[in-house]
């Protein structure tokens, strides 16, 4: 295995728009999804809200010196679509898009590269008022910020992605309740799924046009789905399990069609699907961004405890998800043999863990440090396996609006004291400073 991770290989931080900006109600930003979830009670931990969040909307100066502090090559931030086109289509909002246009031009002066993320959740309430991600217009509505965004950051912004993690979108969202809008609809589930990849679809095409230097993919939520046991049950599961979540998006976009798991839990209409739109959602794309936090295993009811022969870690995250290293290297390798993309880049990796202010002022966060190097050692082992590997972006740069666990997981490599919005660089961030500026994983 190689000491160093390849000449060129990208370092970066990722954050999204509503978990960090706050100013939800200034300079003509519009409602989103998020903001009327948060504000229904029983929603989110406690009540919170992404109202100020970490303020970042007045303090973006303070944060990229800090990015550079901590060396950062690229930043990878999402634009809040509501914030450029407050009903989502139509009249566009000046003083939001001026807002990026700073930010972008901050980032450069910064020399740090701009990686910019359409839609990370937060669509306007406005078009959910409208049917949301159920009714195709909200993809063609998506189309048309794709545009507007583009045409006035697309001359600096290095890289765009289209969406991020649609299946949360789709199943938390319209499936599950857990996230923003809160419906429980297997119909409207289906319909999203189709509805978010044809907006990446229609926007691949406009990106292109308005940002012809620029990389266009999209962000995927991807993890290893593996059976509990030999049993038929459990493989089974895991398959149904992998095509659910990784498949559903992945075999789209490789000009595949959905898998045939996937249209077999729906046995309703699907005149959502029209002519040419899978071949529109195949459209080439220059990168797949990998976020990657845990893998699933799968245990049928009928399986006997002594028979599972697939241990789960007993080591887990403040959200309860099992810290398994390997699983990045399995996911990344999976995808470069099962799939044709010409690049990957980890657009999140990260962890949730309970960080405390120490009395010396600093946050010591020892189990995010061995959670950094260990998955990035299977990151390097990924690219010795011939995966192509770009770049790797740490989730997140700061500790910030966690969805419906609200302020009460923090994934930061900086700390964030929410009352007085100071930011403290963790010992994880002073780490993967070192791992920048060498290139390589630091053992000790």
């Amino acid at each position: 295995m190689t000491d160093h991770f390849p000449d060129g290989f990208l370092w970066g931080a990722a954050t999204a728009a509503y978990q960090i900006e706050g100013a939800h109600n200034e300079d003509g930003r519009g409602e989103s999804i998020w903001d009327r979830f948060s504000h229904t009670p029983g929603k989110v931990f406690e009540g919170h809200t992404g109202d100020r969040a970490c303020d970042h909307y007045h303090r973006w100066q303070d944060d990229i010196k800090l990015m550079q502090e901590l060396g950062l090559q690229a930043y990878r931030f999402s634009i809040a679509w509501a914030r450029v086109l407050p009903q989502g289509h139509g009249k566009v909002n000046q003083k939001g898009l001026d807002f990026y246009s700073r930010l972008v031009d901050g980032l450069l002066d910064a020399g740090i590269v701009p990686y910019a993320t359409l839609y990370h959740w937060d669509l306007p309430q406005a078009l959910q008022d409208r049917g949301g991600w159920p009714a195709r217009s909200t993809a063609e509505a998506f189309a048309e910020y794709a545009d507007v965004a583009s045409r006035h950051l697309g001359d600096r912004v290095a890289s765009w992605a289209t969406l991020n993690e649609p299946q949360v979108s789709a199943d938390a969202g319209y499936l599950q309740g857990r996230h923003a809008p809160g419906h429980t609809s297997l119909a409207e589930m289906m319909a999203t799924t189709h509805h978010l990849l044809l907006a990446h679809g229609l926007a691949v095409p406009v990106l292109r046009r308005n940002a012809p230097q620029a990389q266009v993919g999209i962000v995927l939520n991807l993890q290893p789905h593996v059976p509990a046991s030999a049993r038929a049950a459990d493989v089974r599961a895991a398959r149904v399990g992998d095509a659910m979540q990784n498949r559903r998006f992945l075999d789209p976009l490789a000009g595949r069609g959905y898998p045939d798991e996937v249209l077999a839990q729906y046995d309703g209409p699907r005149d959502f699907v029209q002519a040419g739109d899978m071949e529109m959602i195949a459209a080439p794309i220059d990168y797949l961004g990998v976020n990657h936090y845990f893998r699933t295993v799968h245990r049928s009811a009928d399986t006997p405890d002594e028979e599972v022969t697939t241990p789960v870690g007993s080591h887990k995250t403040e959200m309860g998800w099992e810290v398994y290293p390997p699983g990045l290297e399995e996911i990344l390798v999976r995808l470069h043999k099962d799939y044709s993309f010409p690049a990957y880049y980890v657009t999140e990796n990260g962890a949730a863990f309970a960080d405390t202010v120490s009395e010396d002022g600093q946050v010591h966060d020892p189990h995010r440090v061995e959670y950094l190097r260990n998955y990035l050692h299977h990151a390097q082992r990924a690219i010795d396996a011939g995966v192509p590997l770009k770049g790797y972006f740490a989730w997140s740069l700061m500790d910030n609006f966690e969805w419906a666990w609200g302020y009460s997981r923090r994934f930061g490599i900086v700390y964030v004291d929410y009352e007085t919005q100071t930011r403290i660089i963790k010992d994880s961030g002073r780490l993967y400073t070192r791992i920048i500026k060498e290139n390589r994983v630091i053992s000790n």
